[in-house]
């Protein structure tokens, strides 16, 4: 392992991460060498990116231990209320989320950030969706979070279900929510978002200076965050959504 700067190849920590993932296998952080800043995570994101040819404009927010937004593309990724199939993996895990479609752009302000109330704005739509994550690091981002980042946040799916009430993104939280796992409960309670607010991390990426200049753009899709934490699936098998008693979400896990 070296975290050396010189030493650091993102096109070979993609290639081995993206070796990893194909054989259903993983790796401990002290086996890699370790992105030394967000730049080279990112770089060894898009390398990997590449490699698995994704083309979606179907993304993921979050924030790094240190408050930092950060984002990754989903893959892979389906837009379907039902029937809509992701490869199994051990030690996958799944998260119930809402996303939301952009209808306009929201462009790198330099000067000045945007509020909530201007990226509510730019929300065209607002949907159910259900998120797999497996990550080819034994920790996930436990040790580092910004190999864990260049891991495509351990998102390995993504499934964008029925719209919902654009009204969601502001009372999401305390939604009821009900899961199954082949038709065995596996959360049952008010939905429950880290930040308490599903657009904090979206609103928090809008306002960095630093993201690329053509991301956030009318028509992307963007993830927002657990609603029911994260909850590991130890067999393939089919999940059904229900939030609010009204939007439905279907999908079957399957074995590769």
């Amino acid at each position: 392992m070296t975290d050396s700067n010189a030493a650091f190849d993102p096109r070979a920590l993609a290639a081995r991460l993206h070796g990893l993932h194909k054989a259903g296998g993983q790796a401990p952080t002290a086996d890699f060498a370790l992105p030394a800043d967000l730049r080279h995570a990112m770089d060894a994101q898009n390398f990997l990116a590449a490699e698995e040819a994704i083309a979606s404009n179907a993304w993921k927010v979050t924030a790094s231990p240190d408050g930092q937004a950060v984002t990754a593309p989903l893959h892979p990724y389906a837009e379907a209320d039902s029937g809509a199939q992701i490869p199994w993996a051990k030690g996958m895990k799944f998260e119930a989320e809402i996303a939301v479609r952009l209808g306009s752009d929201l462009p790198v302000r330099r000067n000045s950030g945007y509020s909530r109330a201007e990226v509510a704005d730019a929300v065209a739509t607002a949907h159910l969706g259900a998120e797999l994550l497996v990550s080819a690091i034994e920790e996930s981002g436990k040790i580092s979070f910004l190999l864990f980042l260049a891991d495509r946040l351990g998102n390995s799916g993504y499934v964008l279900g029925p719209t919902v009430p654009k009204s969601l993104i502001d009372t999401a939280s305390g939604t009821p929510l009900k899961v199954t796992f082949n038709g065995q409960s596996i959360y049952d309670a008010p939905a429950q978002h880290p930040k308490g607010d599903v657009l904090t991390w979206l609103v928090d990426y809008a306002n960095d200076k630093l993201r690329p200049e053509n991301s956030l753009k009318a028509g992307a899709l963007i993830t927002t965050g657990t609603l029911c934490g994260a909850i590991e699936l130890a067999a393939p098998g089919d999940i059904e959504i229900l939030l609010n008693d009204t939007a439905r979400l279907h999908l079957s896990l399957v074995a590769k």
